[in-house]
């Protein structure tokens, strides 16, 4: 598969993921976070919000190496 392919791939990838991921964290934080403290919702918001980077460097990676 030429890179060329494999990035247009995960750039469509990445936006679908991301979109998606975004509204289940949305969903999840309207369902859980209601009446909790602000050092929870803070542990809430910092752990999904530098967790989307795990599967998005792994796609990355498989972007980049070579066909």
């Amino acid at each position: 598969m030429h890179i060329r392919l494999k990035k247009l791939i995960g750039t469509i990838v990445t936006v679908v993921f991301l979109t998606i991921y975004c509204l289940m964290v949305m969903v999840l934080a309207v369902r859980l976070l209601p009446g909790t403290t602000g050092a929870v919702q803070l542990l809430f918001y910092a752990g999904f919000g530098l967790a989307w980077i795990v599967p998005i460097g792994i796609l990355i990676r498989w972007m980049q190496r070579p066909a």
